[in-house]
């Protein structure tokens, strides 16, 4: 019979790169979702990384890195290079930060 434990917890703001304490968590936390997006697209291509390489042009190490999940390796200018590769349209929208709303937001459609 297990007895009723309370488990101590810390809810996480949205932003692991954040609850981490890590410079740039706003520019991090973009790039995840960028890059996981540009993942998502291949994996359902299924592509083989020879491919992908030849799609992106870039070079075999690169294409392990991506599809492992690798994406603070690659600026937000490479992913939005990659997306556009992948015939995908990028619009950036400017409005007012609200109060306790992350400084950048990628949303995917």
């Amino acid at each position: 019979m297990k007895k009723n434990r309370k488990i101590a917890f810390e809810e996480g703001s949205g932003n692991v790169f954040a609850d981490l304490g890590l410079d740039d968590s706003e520019e991090l936390l973009t790039r995840a979702k960028l890059g996981h997006s540009v993942r998502m697209i291949l994996e359902k291509k299924k592509l083989k990384q020879r491919e992908i390489g030849k799609l992106l042009n870039i070079k075999q190490p690169e294409v392990s890195n991506l599809m492992n999940g690798r994406y603070t390796l690659f600026s937000q200018e490479r992913l939005f290079a990659f997306l556009n590769r992948l015939d995908r349209k990028i619009t950036v929208q400017v409005t007012r930060r609200r109060k306790g709303e992350s400084l950048q937001d990628v949303v995917l459609v």
